[in-house]
């Protein structure tokens, strides 16, 4: 019998404005230990209905060092680059951009018909003979990503990596991490295998969830609703979930660390300080951009 992971510690986002003014729920980020989540560095939650708060979105900002991974439920968001791509996600779309060695962009927020937006922005690190790689960007349509119905009534929606022999919409990414988007029926159990030694993450989006049915020791609580995200411990091979009497849905991410030094400044990760200093004399004197279109 596969070893459940036991929560190691719960947290609750802060609420944080970003951009021009967009107001998010950060998960994770700058402000928590970086290695606890290695090799995730930021996971924002942004849900509103008023335009107000997502609007100005997110102007021309560059990023080197990074993959960002922008998972959109509802709403639409554009985006355009340095790379010439240009494109417009809705419900149900993934952007995944790897910056590596510079991208410039920007995101704006548009909302849908009755101005709600709903989305995620996971960062995931890249290592040191990475970051200054070439940058990619590509759109994931809903119909691309691989769904898994279980006998347990679970439905997962695979992002990217491989869970229950099924691979995800992308694959061919550095970190290789997996991402889920879980729902299960109320009153159900199921269990999500994991890497031992792997960073395990999942964040609640809807419904409250048991993350410890065995009743493995910890002093974190284990039923958790809306908005927490549950941070688990390293050893072990599976995460096991039971379910009351709602319906529940949550994001899982699970990634090899890194274990390097991380320098972080603003919208670039790199290993070192010098390095954070020669990216931002790049982007000031207009040479950040390596590859153009």
């Amino acid at each position: 019998m596969k070893k459940t992971r036991k929560i190691r510690k719960v947290f609750k986002p802060i609420k944080v404005t970003e951009g021009a003014g967009v107001h998010l729920s950060r998960a994770f980020g700058r402000l928590t230990d970086p290695t606890l989540f290695d090799p995730f560095l930021m996971l924002d939650d942004f849900r509103s209905e008023k335009k107000e708060e997502y609007i100005k979105g997110f102007p021309w900002h560059p990023h080197r060092g990074i993959e960002t991974i922008t998972y959109i439920l509802r709403g639409k968001v554009e985006h355009r680059d340095s790379l010439g791509s240009v494109g417009i996600i809705s419900d149900g779309c993934v952007q995944w951009m790897t910056a590596g060695s510079g991208i410039i962009h920007q995101e704006m927020p548009l909302g849908d018909e009755r101005e709600f937006m709903w989305g995620f922005q996971l960062w995931t690190n890249l290592r040191a003979e990475d970051k200054m790689i070439a940058p990619r960007y590509r759109d994931i349509r809903p119909e691309d990503i691989p769904n898994i119905d279980r006998k347990s009534g679970a439905k997962i929606k695979i992002i990217s990596g491989e869970v229950f022999g099924k691979k995800g919409a992308v694959q061919d990414v550095l970190t290789n991490p997996v991402y889920l988007d879980v729902t299960l029926p109320p009153n159900s159990a199921e269990k999500i295998p994991t890497k031992k030694g792997d960073t395990a993450v999942a964040y609640i989006i809807g419904g409250s969830v048991d993350f410890n049915p065995e009743g493995n020791e910890t002093s974190e609580p284990t039923l958790l609703g809306n908005k927490n995200l549950i941070l688990f411990e390293v050893d072990g091979e599976a995460v096991s979930i039971k379910t009351g009497s709602e319906e529940v849905r949550f994001l899982f991410l699970s990634g090899t660390p890194i274990k390097e030094d991380i320098a972080w400044r603003g919208p670039i990760v790199m290993n070192t300080e010098e390095e954070l200093d020669l990216a931002f004399k790049e982007y000031a004197d207009g040479t950040f951009v390596k590859n153009k279109k």
